[in-house]
């Protein structure tokens, strides 16, 4: 409660009320400040600017799929400390703590589910679980996902959001590029139909392999695309980028 003096004598002029964290954020094209509720009600989308904000692997799963159609796959299978890789944390250690903060097992979660009726593989990448990074567990589901959409002879959808290969593993990280190539030509040569989603950043070895082979590529607005970042691309050559650089 706060008061001013005049004529000696104190008035009451404001009273602070309390308001709850979190309701707002920022948008960090146009710099507006949005009411988070109604961001939500539009699907995380700017409605000044139309800036896509980052949202959540289950946020994707609800609005892709139809309602109670999907079933989740290969939820079974865990990374591993073949390296015994050691640096600020131990990998083993990087792992738990993920899978603590994420509820899932790696950086890749794959359904079985329809859309508007019609069956469907989706997978969606979770850069909340070491950046997304692309390991030997999600080159192995991403790799299962394709020849289960193969056998089903079904489509397959992966939404992908990723810091590129998981360097913790090493040469076996960048083997899951060859794995899911392969696997995706054979499906391709059986008429399989596979769609990327490109979501905000898709970078190193995911755009290396999966993300750009897609018969159909999409993207949403804004997002970064790339192999090498930006900022190692800039130290490289030492010029600036030309405005809407790596972005889709």
């Amino acid at each position: 409660m706060a008061w001013f003096k005049r004529k000696d004598k104190k008035l009451k002029f404001s009273e602070k009320k309390d308001i709850p964290d979190g309701l707002w954020d920022k948008c960090p094209s146009c710099n507006e400040i949005i009411y988070k509720p109604e961001l939500e009600k539009k699907l995380s989308v700017c409605h000044h600017c139309n800036h896509h904000f980052r949202i959540s692997h289950n946020v994707y799963l609800k609005i892709i799929l139809d309602q109670d159609s999907w079933k989740k796959q290969f939820y079974d299978l865990t990374s591993k400390d073949f390296l015994i890789f050691k640096a600020s944390k131990p990998y083993k250690d990087q792992i738990k703590l993920a899978e603590s903060r994420t509820g899932e097992n790696d950086a890749i979660v794959v359904y079985e589910g329809k859309i508007n009726g019609k069956d469907v593989i989706l997978g969606i990448m979770n850069f909340g679980f070491i950046g997304g990074s692309m390991g030997s567990v999600v080159g192995e589901i991403v790799s299962r996902a394709i020849m289960s959409a193969g056998e089903k002879k079904i489509p397959l959808i992966i939404v992908c959001c990723s810091g590129g290969a998981r360097m913790q593993e090493g040469a076996i990280s960048l083997m899951q590029l060859a794995k899911t190539s392969t696997q995706l030509a054979k499906f391709s040569k059986n008429k399989g139909l596979f769609i990327p989603i490109l979501t905000d950043p898709t970078t190193g070895g995911v755009t290396a392999s999966f993300g750009m082979l897609g018969d159909i590529i999409l993207a949403e607005p804004g997002a970064l695309i790339g192999f090498a970042g930006p900022r190692v691309i800039k130290q490289t050559i030492g010029q600036d980028f030309p405005k809407g650089f790596q972005r889709s």
